[in-house]
């Protein structure tokens, strides 16, 4: 391999495979660059791969270039974002500087550029990812400078990280005059950065600020939509004339199928008068996401969403039946590969309100929509349904069914086919969870009243799914539904794990006995073996294969991200599973809360509160997005805003616990100790009736400062197994316990620490 030679004192070495550099050993040579080679190697203390840009030795005596090396390290490194190389740290070993970093393995966008121009969809994706990593350095002080598709590498699973900011400089707000809007700036007089990416303000050497980044954004972005540099030149000097002096060729001329909204923000972002651009990448990441969403119907993959079945029966009693037919047709079409399904969350999230059909399809990005209703009379069934194109409201197809019950699943297969042939695409075979039509209609009651998720709800899905099985023994999906629901009555703290999940085990193991493929199983014993027994390697086994269908249901993906990703603080996969669940189940709750949580648990406190007040807007009565915009709240010293999204956690469901502990630790940081202790003494007289879990003391008591009394209440919720105790090291609010030994030894006896 090549081998770098860098001086240490008087002697010169050549850094190659073998050579270690303080405790990291090199593996190979990853490339070099004007500040300096980087190096795949092992960091011996920890087993794991990084990347390690060093500083040669000939390089050091620049007091210039050294104290770029050194600033990138620090700028990077306060950063804590998915979509940026994390930063490990620098030191300097025998006069050689050095960052370790996270190895990335993947292509950067340099070299993908090289093959030409990208998908659409796919510039767009990677466009968010970096406009989103942008968005959270400038809200950290720091522009980057030297943004360019070599310094931006896409995972193999498709993400685009940010990496070198060996040109960062750190801004700072400067005072407005009275009536101005304040500005951010750096130093100005010197050039630096890549001829071809930078801003005009930068070619010219004049104070930059934030929206510089949006220029060579706009730069990035354009040649990975059209393969071609927006600006070009036959030397450095002739690139920067053209950005301080020429209009790039419009997109549209190289590529007319680029939206026309899409050229539209590129072109903003390149205008030269930095006033005239977008202001911040958050407007620019809202701006493609809109354009994004105003083009859904166009995409080039046919999606659909089935909304629920208009109830035309008479009493809210009938309301499961549609609901039920709604959601085995959306099961059914959610098997074929090559078109998009909403899931049922998201679909049925329009459920009594004034629909436009267009705006609806906007909303969930989708190309068609099919409504209908249904109306029940004894054993006779009346259904109309409707398939409607978004773009202008037709009818792609419409058709109406008169029969005895015992008909529906041939109705059902009727409407899944004409769905099919109507969007071009071929339907599997059907997969039903019971051939029996009354297991198949206490079955649809169950689905029915586990998706309201309140104790009372929740009983009366249990007694659907046990009438399931007196009607057929056979049927894996009940077994599964009464795990999910076992388990859930113990992660709400209604009633305590240790009771539950036991039930929760046995009948997900009666549904995969039945059927060992069945995805919703195979979470819940994913659950209690890791949130429950500890056995992280077991519950990862379970997790991967209830995620092994397609496609993997929303609801799987937030079991894997809230109870095991989590607890195993691989926020950023667990952030990733939720983005995922969106793309089918962009409206749903419980997708909506765990991103919040996720953000939260990242210390990215302004998004979290952003994401979830977005949720907020869409639920104002869903209990978990008010806990989890309450929890960033409290970390961002907005107590009155947290007291207040907390409180409306706890009127909404006062058997969940917990928030009441969160809600008593607030009023303790916002100086209202009496109302803290006012509230934990109703919970307590409240556990002599019904379970109340410890975990809601403890976090009262870390709250003021008593340790002991936190963890005399961490091991009662450890005894009773609270599955809230696995992620205990992901909140932030008991960070001044983390050196105290007891602390050490609860993640160890959960195989944490």
């Amino acid at each position: 391999m090549l081998a770098v030679r860098v001086r240490i004192g008087e002697s010169v070495m050549a850094i190659t495979a073998g050579v270690r550099i303080g405790p990291y050993e090199i593996l190979s040579l990853l490339g070099t660059g004007g500040m300096g080679e980087v190096y795949k190697a092992r960091d011996t203390g920890l087993n794991r791969i990084v990347a390690l840009k060093t500083l040669p030795a000939e390089k050091i005596a620049d007091a210039g270039r050294k104290g770029r090396f050194l600033q990138e390290a620090q700028a990077a490194a306060s950063l804590n974002h998915p979509n940026i190389v994390t930063i490990y740290g620098i030191s300097e070993e025998s006069g050689v500087y050095f960052i370790a970093m996270e190895y990335v393995a993947g292509t950067t966008l340099e070299q993908m550029n090289g093959r030409g121009a990208l998908p659409v969809k796919d510039a767009t994706k990677y466009a968010s990812d970096i406009a989103d990593a942008l968005a959270a350095a400038h809200a950290a002080g720091i522009v980057h400078r030297d943004l360019k598709p070599a310094n931006v590498i896409v995972t193999q699973g498709g993400r685009a990280k940010l990496l070198d900011f060996g040109l960062a400089q750190f801004i700072e707000p400067v005072a407005a005059p009275e009536g101005e809007t304040a500005t951010m700036r750096t130093l100005p007089g010197t050039i630096v950065g890549t001829a071809a990416y930078m801003s005009p303000e930068q070619a010219e050497g004049r104070t930059v600020d934030a929206r510089s980044d949006v220029f060579s954004f706009g730069l990035v972005l354009y040649e990975m939509l059209c393969g071609q540099r927006a600006f070009q030149g036959g030397s450095w000097i002739a690139t920067l004339a053209a950005i301080l002096q020429e209009e790039p060729r419009p997109l549209r001329d190289i590529k007319p199928a680029i939206p026309a909204a899409i050229e539209g923000h590129v072109l903003r972002c390149l205008r030269k008068d930095p006033a005239q651009r977008f202001q911040t990448m958050r407007e620019v990441q809202r701006a493609l996401a809109e354009a994004a969403l105003s083009n859904g119907a166009a995409e080039d993959t046919p999606s659909i969403a089935v909304l629920p079945f208009a109830n035309l029966s008479g009493g809210k009693e009938n309301e499961y039946f549609g609901d039920g037919l709604a959601e085995e047709i959306i099961n059914a079409l959610a098997k074929v590969p090559e078109l998009r399904v909403i899931a049922r969350g998201s679909a049925f999230a329009f459920r009594g309100k004034e629909r436009d059909l267009r705006t609806v399809g906007q909303r969930l990005r989708v190309g068609a929509i099919l409504e209908g209703s249904v109306r029940t009379a004894g054993n006779r069934v009346r259904i109309a349904a409707q398939l409607i194109n978004v773009a202008d409201e037709s009818h792609l197809w419409s058709e109406r069914y008169e029969r005895e019950m015992t008909d529906i699943f041939a109705i059902q297969d009727d409407i899944s086919q004409a769905i099919a042939n109507a969007l071009k695409v071929k339907l599997a075979a059907p997969r039903r969870s019971t051939s029996n039509v009354e297991a198949f209609q206490s079955y649809l009651k169950g689905l029915y009243w586990y998706q309201r998720y309140t104790p009372e709800s929740l009983a009366l899905a249990k007694e659907s799914f046990e009438r399931v099985l007196r009607h057929d023994p056979a049927c894996a999906a009940a077994y599964g539904g009464l795990a999910v629901y076992s388990y859930g009555l113990g992660a709400l703290g209604i009633r305590r794990m240790t009771e539950m999940a036991p039930l929760a085990k046995s009948a997900a193991g009666n549904a995969l006995a039945i059927d060992p493929t069945l995805s919703e199983a195979h979470s819940v014993l994913g659950l209690v073996v890791g949130a429950v027994e500890f056995d992280w390697k077991a519950a990862e086994s379970h997790f991967q294969a209830a995620m092994a269908v397609d496609p993997v249901p929303p609801l799987v993906r937030v079991r894997y991200a809230l109870y095991f990703l989590t607890p195993l603080r691989r926020f950023e996969e667990a952030a990733a599973q939720y983005r995922r669940a969106l793309e089918t189940d962009p409206l749903s709750m419980m997708v909506h809360y765990g991103l919040a949580f996720a953000l939260y648990c990242q210390g990215r406190y302004d998004d979290a509160i952003e994401h979830a007040a977005a949720a907020v807007d869409l639920y104002p009565d869903y209990w978990l997005v008010h806990f989890a915009m309450g929890l960033a709240l409290s970390q961002k010293g907005c107590l009155r805003e947290s007291i207040a999204s907390l409180e409306t956690a706890v009127r909404l469901s006062p058997s969940f616990t917990l928030a009441a502990g969160f809600l008593a630790a607030s009023y303790v940081r916002d100086g209202k100790p009496e109302g803290a202790e006012e509230l934990m003494d109703e919970v307590m007289a409240r556990s002599s009736k019904q379970y109340v879990s410890p975990a809601c003391f403890a976090v009262y008591h870390a709250a003021l400062g008593q340790p002991d009394r936190m963890f005399g209440f961490f091991q009662a919720a450890l005894a009773e197994r609270d599955p809230y105790l696995t992620r205990m090291d992901a909140e932030p609010c008991f960070e001044p316990f983390r050196s105290d030994p007891r602390y050490r030894d609860l993640l160890a006896r959960m195989n944490l620490g």
